[in-house]
């Protein structure tokens, strides 16, 4: 399956959530968080509105941590792969490495207004990572890394409004918003993680 490029409140009023991808919220992306009696859709008032089974839940989790985090299947599975191998438990060790891509560190730190403007900073080249310069948003962070915007981009005026924010980064994140940088200064754990995912109907569908 491509890459979903089309209307954002679309697919929030499918999950019932905002995918936090419109910065500002204002218009249709408010509306498309409200809650309503129907399925979403043109048709939607006309179908009939079953309550959802057990695997329609399970699902609909999953796809909402996809669009949450900008991944698609393949990736997603891979990610799911590495989390049931780890010591935590599995749907707790999947939000975790859901967090540790590059792009989410940029958009946890305030050095982004949403994860998909992050996914585009990093792509782009405008990051750098120890020091290097990376463009691949799907990079692991790790203790101690430490991610800057490159100098020849912390003029442009995307990070001007950055410059000005205040700090409100998660804890496991040390940020300078003024210096365009912050470092990971210590491991996720449980409280870290994004609750409005409910994980365990995640490890449910793919251990079937």
């Amino acid at each position: 399956m491509a890459r979903y490029r089309g209307p954002k409140a679309r697919i929030s009023r499918r999950e019932g959530i905002s995918l936090a991808a419109f910065g500002n919220y204002t218009g249709a992306a408010l509306k498309a968080t409200q809650k309503k009696s129907y399925p979403p859709g043109a048709q939607g008032q006309r179908r009939s509105f079953s309550k959802p089974s057990e695997y329609c839940k399970q699902l609909r989790e999953k796809q909402k941590a996809k669009r949450i985090y900008g991944i698609l299947e393949k990736q997603f599975r891979k990610y799911y792969k590495m989390a049931d191998k780890d010591q935590m438990a599995t749907g707790d060790a999947l939000l975790v490495v859901l967090e540790r891509r590059i792009d989410n560190v940029v958009y946890r730190s305030g050095l982004a207004e949403t994860r998909r403007q992050a996914r585009q900073i990093v792509s782009h080249g405008l990051v750098n990572l120890n020091g290097r310069r990376i463009n691949i948003p799907s990079i692991q962070i790790k203790l101690g890394d430490k991610i800057e915007i490159r100098d020849k981009s912390k003029t442009s005026p995307l990070f001007e409004e950055v410059k000005k924010k205040k700090e409100k980064a998660p804890r496991w994140l040390k940020v300078d918003l003024k210096g365009l940088q912050c470092e990971v200064i210590r491991d996720l754990d449980r409280e870290d993680l994004e609750r409005v995912i409910e994980s365990q109907l995640i490890v449910e569908y793919y251990s079937k």
